[in-house]
């Protein structure tokens, strides 16, 4: 008899699931239910589709050789039963069966199993503030919203937004009212930074600063204290220092794990709510696996358990499990945390954890951050990409890389590089030598991942000194709480010219090529902080002043290519 598979939703994981299943079991009974009638369609492209980059939503449905993944291309392609618009209500795990509902007529049956797959996926969170439920304030939870959201916005019913939450997709939606429709859009974040947790505040900054560019207004620090409106409809977001005006509101402020199902079924679950799998992603019932945004996957970096609400993620776990159905064990190790993403003109990355996360779980870590270019820098189209890596200074383990850049692949060559070292345990000696194809339009013949190695081997066999971008840019916002601090700024004089003029005898000029003829009209009873446009320079001169008993100097990693990213406002105007 053939063995009877039911696979419980049908965005990601679960159709992944099936159709594995079904290449290595052909004679299997696969039936996937989802409450839905739109089903395996890709959730995070739903921004694009708002933008207009995806012109139809159908797009987000289609395989890549355009046939719909609708129940009777899952049928007739895949030999995969699809029930549509029907809710499952328990699991009997005695009896094998799944109850289940008709979500249009409410006819109930059951479904048996011999094995079960949960791919129940994740729930967006709502606010717990008035006004929520007005019309004209969404969440970005699954493909109908994203309709409803690009047709107010195409009929002219919306000319301002508010997108409560700058995690990646609340950017991606501003990004998308922004560009394409012209919109008054307004980013609030509860947190200090965008991108809370995922990067340091100095990439983070520069991302606030280009979306300011562009026109998106960006408030952090702030939370939505309530949502007002009138007739029903939204009008005003208020926050405890201004009021909004909008005429629609996105919530993203993250999700949560729909494990419901598995709760009442009696399977394990988290104290957050995530349905708890082995390495295989079965259940604590054997018969029972679960992948995708409602399972508990470890961090491979920190060992701990938590959502990973990725697509990418959810179509390997799918496989995985694919596997395991087929008797192929097959095992899932976790994550590390890559991400990419795009804004505007420019696209910032990481993967594993950033610098706050990794001092916060108790790590001996430091971070070096580096400016170099994508590519040679004689070919006519090379760019700056800062980079940061994140490493423990006792084992040299590399724990995180974070990258901004232009809208292409320079920076996310270089993270998933990142990325593949960080998930083995490598090290900063991993990086710096690690092997990266090269070629002048594509890259440097020192790849700048490489450099980043290089300047974190410095700094963490104690060659470098350096001054954080967070401390340099406190001094100079206050020069009175250091007097001591001096900078060494070895630009070319036209570039330093500026600068001198605004911040006196705080601003020291001696050009990088005259420091060897120069250096003793440097003062030895001040700090001085050296500046050049990406760091390489200003640590070559630390070392020669340090050889000429001038050792009280410390490196801006990154320098200038970092600080004009920044937005600062004691910046000379040209």
């Amino acid at each position: 008899m053939a063995k009877k598979i039911v696979i419980i939703g049908g965005v990601a994981a679960g159709p992944k699931s099936a159709c594995r299943v079904k290449r290595l079991l052909p004679d299997a009974e696969v039936t996937i239910i989802d409450q839905d009638s739109l089903i395996s369609y890709g959730g995070c492209g739903i921004p694009y589709y708002v933008s207009g980059d995806v012109s139809d939503e159908k797009e987000l449905r289609n395989t890549s050789f355009h046939m719909t993944r609708d129940e009777s291309f899952f049928q007739n392609a895949k030999g995969v039963n699809v029930r549509s618009n029907t809710r499952a209500l328990a699991i009997d795990r005695k009896a094998k069966t799944v109850e289940v509902e008709d979500v249009r007529s409410g006819a109930k049956d059951t479904v048996p199993y011999d094995q079960l797959v949960l791919a129940t996926g994740s729930r967006p969170n709502i606010l717990p503030i008035p006004g929520v439920d007005l019309d004209g304030v969404f969440t970005i939870s699954d493909l109908h919203k994203a309709i409803a959201i690009k047709e107010r916005v195409a009929r002219g019913e919306v000319g301002k937004t508010v997108v409560i939450g700058g995690g990646a997709i609340g950017i991606e939606m501003a990004e998308a009212f922004t560009d394409l429709w012209g919109l008054e859009t307004t980013i609030l974040e509860f947190m200090p930074q965008l991108l809370p947790r995922l990067v340091d505040r100095p990439f983070a900054k520069m991302l606030e600063t280009h979306l300011v560019e562009k026109g998106v207004a960006v408030y952090t620090s702030e939370s939505a204290t309530a949502i007002e409106g009138d007739n029903g409809k939204v009008v005003r977001v208020v926050t405890p220092k201004r009021t909004l005006e909008a005429d629609l509101v996105v919530m993203a402020v993250g999700v949560r794990a729909r494990s419901e199902l598995a709760r009442e079924a009696g399977l394990a679950v988290s104290q957050m709510g995530n349905i708890m799998v082995n390495d295989r992603l079965q259940t604590s019932d054997p018969n029972i696996y679960a992948a995708g945004d409602c399972i508990e996957v470890k961090n491979l970096i920190t060992g701990k358990g938590g959502i990973a609400p990725l697509g990418s993620l959810a179509n390997r776990e799918g496989r995985v499990v694919g596997d395991n159905l087929a008797g192929i064990p097959t095992t899932y190790k976790g994550w590390v945390g890559s991400f990419v993403m795009k804004a505007f003109e420019r696209s910032i990355a990481a993967t594993g954890i950033s610098l706050e996360t990794a001092l916060a779980e108790g790590f001996d870590a430091a971070a070096v951050t580096t400016a170099q270019s994508d590519r040679a820098h004689f070919f006519p189209t090379q760019t700056v990409i800062p980079l940061r890596l994140v490493f423990d200074k006792s084992s040299r383990r590399v724990l995180g890389a974070q990258g901004f850049g232009p809208a292409n692949d320079a920076v996310l060559a270089r993270i998933d590089a990142a990325a593949g070292i960080i998930a083995k345990g490598g090290t900063i000696d991993d990086i710096s030598q690690l092997e990266m194809a090269y070629a002048p339009p594509f890259a440097t013949a020192l790849d700048a991942l490489n450099a980043a190695g290089n300047v974190a081997d410095n700094l963490a066999s104690g060659r470098l000194r350096y001054i954080s971008i967070e401390d340099f840019l406190a001094w100079m916002d206050n020069f009175a709480g250091h007097p001591d601090w001096v900078a060494l700024d070895i630009r070319h004089p036209k570039e330093t010219a500026p600068f001198v003029e605004k911040f006196g005898d705080r601003w020291l000029s001696v050009p990088y090529i005259d420091i060897r003829d120069r250096y003793r009209e440097l003062p030895k009873d001040k700090t001085m902080l050296i500046i050049c446009d990406a760091g390489t320079r200003s640590y070559e001169i630390q070392v020669f002043l340090d050889s000429v008993g001038f050792a009280n100097s410390l490196v801006l990693g990154g320098g200038f290519n970092i600080m004009r990213r920044l937005g600062v406002s004691w910046w000379p105007e040209a």
